[in-house]
């Protein structure tokens, strides 16, 4: 019985302009990176950081987790790049798909933390920044798996099952046409977690790193049984894919990880940036950040992205002021 409603598989990848190839997986992380580093720029300045002090970190930063998502890529299924018949120079061939996601968050972690210690600024509170649009990266990026037909799920009669051209089915589903979109749950997923993270970074003025780890508790837990609907090739532990053994020790790490930083520093960071030839601040709660006589949480003010017109906080000396004099991003 034929499907009545499917989701189309695009009709190409690949789009030429003269002899520049533009690929669409290409695009959706280059869109991704940017949406992050925008994000992430606009919320840094809203809690009194300067202009420029994002940029110059994700250039220490994008580059890290590129290759680092590359790495645990290889790493993870060597046999794909190093097994007979097989040309590893494909390892090189990034526009063909495998970034994983692991390897690109702790690797571009280790990059922004190079440079926020060469930017004199406090690597929790720029990670809190980050995670609603990593996520949203995260979000646009899986598209490009839709644009190359991978990373699909088991066949499925479902009206938003998607197509997969023959070409690009694994060999024992060679007559099966449609197929779980797991590429869009995921996407969906990572949309809903971007908005978690915001709605409890203002509710419960997150501070020192746990809105990220709240985004990593909250990824992980999607990404674990969506990697349960998926067929194509992983390598298998104890009837585990590798990637679910990973989610469960992601997501105890920063459990664990989220309960000690809360009980040693609530609150939030009352300094971000520091000048230069300054030693960093030592960690403490921001008193705006604490809470109010009736036990809710104290009023927004700007550190979350929305910057109020009265707010009234001095950036950090560092030369070119941040904040406008009526308390916006200039």
């Amino acid at each position: 019985m034929r499907p009545y409603a499917y989701i189309p598989s695009p009709s190409q990848g690949v789009w030429h302009l003269g002899p520049l190839p533009l690929r669409g997986y290409a695009l959706c992380i280059i869109v991704g990176i940017i949406v992050a580093v925008w994000t992430c720029d606009r919320r840094w300045r809203a809690r009194g950081g300067s202009p420029g002090t994002v940029g110059q970190i994700a250039t220490w930063a994008v580059p890290f987790g590129l290759v680092g998502g590359r790495i645990y890529h290889v790493a993870t299924d060597p046999e794909l790049y190093f097994k007979h018949g097989n040309d590893w120079v494909h390892v090189f061939y990034v526009w063909n798909g495998g970034l994983g996601i692991w390897g690109a968050i702790a690797f571009g972690a280790l990059g922004a933390y190079i440079g926020c210690r060469r930017a004199h600024a406090s690597f929790p509170a720029l990670a809190d920044c980050l995670a609603p649009g990593l996520a949203l990266a995260q979000a646009i990026g899986r598209w490009g798996n839709y644009f190359n037909q991978e990373l699909y799920g088991k066949p499925s009669g479902l009206p938003w099952a998607v197509k997969i051209d023959p070409p690009n089915r694994l060999p024992q589903y060679a007559d099966v046409a449609n197929y779980q979109p797991t590429f869009l749950y995921e996407s969906l997923w990572d949309v809903g977690t971007a908005l978690l993270v915001y709605w409890a970074y203002r509710r419960f003025k997150m501070g020192h790193g746990r809105a990220f780890l709240l985004y990593v508790m909250a990824y992980v837990a999607g990404r674990s049984w969506i990697e349960y609907l998926r067929v194509d090739h992983a390598n298998h532990i104890l009837g585990l894919r590798l990637n679910d053994w990973t989610c469960i020790v992601v997501f105890a790490g920063a459990l664990i990880t989220f309960i000690v930083s809360l009980r040693r520093s609530p609150g939030r960071e009352a300094v971000i940036e520091w000048p230069t030839g300054s030693a960093a601040p030592a960690s403490g709660p921001d008193p705006a950040s604490d809470l109010d006589g009736d036990g809710e949480a104290g009023a927004p003010s700007g550190d979350d992205g929305d910057v109020e017109p009265d707010a009234e906080r001095s950036p950090p000396e560092r030369g070119t002021p941040s904040l406008a004099d009526d308390g916006r991003p200039s």
